[in-house]
């Protein structure tokens, strides 16, 4: 197909929510998906988890799944949502790919989701739905919403002044993987990067406020930490590891982004400031300036000097094909952290719990710890070619 036959109503389709299922049915349980990448992971006040992660591939074919827990993450649910624009009468496939999970500081459940033609048309769409009650028997959204192109892959962060933080990612032409969408929306290109739009108003309206061009770029999956002295300090994932940018203006001007002390995959890390004071990462290797060269040792590390240097070194998972850290930081000071095993052999989604005093003394000794836990494993047949980060 000639890009130039695309209908134009098509195109423009993405600008439009994708279907919100909430029975999901037997063609998204366990037995017949094929594929598992890991989202995000939330926690109410009252103690219901929930977590969201990929099914179909890392793909066209992608869409997403929200599941529940309400025993501590003991059991989950089935699918109690999907988010899915599978259409075979379309021209091409429409994908929902990567987003993420948040509880904000009013006990609302954003939903955070991509929506696009193929994996990605050069566009993108962030979107995002919200539950005001997800302690409800019956879950109930709004209407989702489009926050701006691109891609929302981690958590919103809260500044001290009380504005709220949101990555947006708008990737470089070399990710648009449809022929018939190469030459689109150049009119964008100077805006690919790490970007940061922040809302005033408890994300009632967003705005961009600025962003960083990320050398080598790679999905950049950025994540922020405000400093004690106001900085912002941003980690930002690209093809050589991890890179780093600062900002002593909120986020309107960024440094330019250098090489990062702290060694990674080229791979989505984790990066949060906890109610200690302290920061905390989980990236891959078992040392802070090291990596194991795959994606293997997962690892949680803690800093008391806002990154200067950092302590501990508690393993979550040693082996092959672990990815995808997200996580938070329970009101009893545990942290929980959500991840994938071998999307497409073992497809595994997994969490462990544990406490700053676990990193420090790098075992699991706090009672309510864990590690390696599934939360789901899907068991239908893999189809070759599916998987793309």
């Amino acid at each position: 197909m000639e890009r130039s036959q695309l209908p134009a109503e098509f195109l423009e389709s993405t600008l439009t929510p994708p279907s919100i299922i909430m029975n999901p049915g037997p063609c998204y349980g366990d037995a017949v998906r094929h594929f598992a990448l890991s989202e995000g992971i939330a926690r109410t006040k009252k103690g219901r988890y929930f977590n969201m992660w990929i099914g179909g591939g890392d793909s066209p074919q992608a869409y997403m799944v929200l599941a529940t827990s309400d025993d501590g993450m003991k059991t989950w649910s089935k699918p109690c949502m999907v988010i899915d624009s599978q259409d075979p009468g379309t021209p091409l496939r429409r994908s929902v790919l990567v987003g993420n999970i948040w509880i904000d500081p009013r006990g609302r459940l954003w939903v955070f989701f991509t929506y696009s033609i193929g994996s990605f048309d050069g566009r993108g769409g962030s979107w995002a739905m919200i539950c005001n009650n997800p302690d409800a028997k019956k879950l109930s959204f709004s209407k989702p919403f489009r926050i701006w192109h691109g891609a929302t892959l981690n958590k919103p962060t809260i500044l001290k002044n009380g504005e709220w933080l949101l990555p947006v990612s708008l990737w470089d032409r070399g990710k648009i993987n449809t022929d018939e969408c190469r030459e689109l929306y150049h009119e964008l290109d100077y805006m690919r990067m790490a970007n940061w739009f922040v809302s005033t108003d408890e994300g009632k309206t967003w705005q961009r406020r600025g962003g960083v061009k990320n050398p080598d770029p790679d999905f950049d999956e950025h994540m922020i930490v405000e400093k004690n002295d106001g900085t912002l300090w941003m980690l930002c994932r690209n093809a050589k590891g991890l890179v780093e940018s600062f900002s002593s203006d909120a986020g309107h001007t960024w440094t330019e982004p250098k090489p990062s002390f702290i060694k990674s995959m080229n791979a989505r890390f984790f990066l949060r400031r906890l109610a200690s004071g302290r920061i905390l990462i989980v990236k891959h290797g078992a040392i802070i300036n090291e990596t194991p060269g795959k994606r293997s040792h997962l690892s949680a590390f803690v800093s008391d000097d806002d990154g200067k240097t950092w302590s501990g070194g508690l393993l979550l998972d040693g082996r092959d094909s672990v990815t995808y850290p997200d996580g938070f930081q329970e009101d009893d000071g545990s942290i929980v952290i959500t991840y994938d095993r071998d999307r497409g052999g073992e497809r595994e989604i997994l969490c462990a719990r544990f406490t700053e005093d676990d990193v420090l003394n790098g075992k699991v000794t706090s009672q309510r710890g864990m590690l390696s836990h599934i939360v789901n494993k899907a068991r239908g047949p893999w189809r070759q070619g599916w998987e793309w980060r």
